[in-house]
């Protein structure tokens, strides 16, 4: 019982989630899967109430700042996810500093091999940044 409790709240914040984005301009499930360095079917999974999925809260603050949510469509989601994952509340902070950058990369006209250096490329800056964090 308590495991349909909590499927309940995900596909609650996720409903808040998908409200939102549907309210975004066209593209920006594609943009939000680029600033989180996944493939846009992750995008979908972990947006769309559809899915079980839960979406990890590490990517919240890249999700809030690439789909420009405003402080009361924060507060209403946070406090959704809140009954899903108590006690789980990211700190916002770290997407602050960080700036997206746009790469023109060869096209091999495969798309699993496309796929697959977008994904290397992606965890290499993933691996960079996180480096450059532990520096600080």
């Amino acid at each position: 019982m308590a495991r349909d409790a909590n499927e309940d709240a995900i596909t609650g914040y996720k409903a808040i989630l998908a409200a939102i984005i549907d309210n975004r301009p066209s593209g920006t499930r594609q943009r939000l899967a680029a600033a989180l360095g996944k493939h846009r079917s992750f995008v979908t999974q972990i947006t769309s109430p559809s899915y079980s999925t839960p979406l990890p809260a590490r990517h919240l603050a890249t999700i809030f700042q690439v789909c420009h949510v405003s402080k009361a469509e924060q507060d209403r989601f946070l406090d959704a996810y809140q009954l899903a994952h108590p006690g789980k509340l990211p700190d916002l902070g770290h997407a602050a500093g960080l700036r997206q950058l746009t790469l023109m990369v060869a096209d091999f006209g495969d798309d699993k091999k496309n796929q697959l250096l977008d994904e290397a490329i992606q965890d290499f800056i993933q691996k960079m940044v996180s480096l450059s964090r532990e520096a600080d």
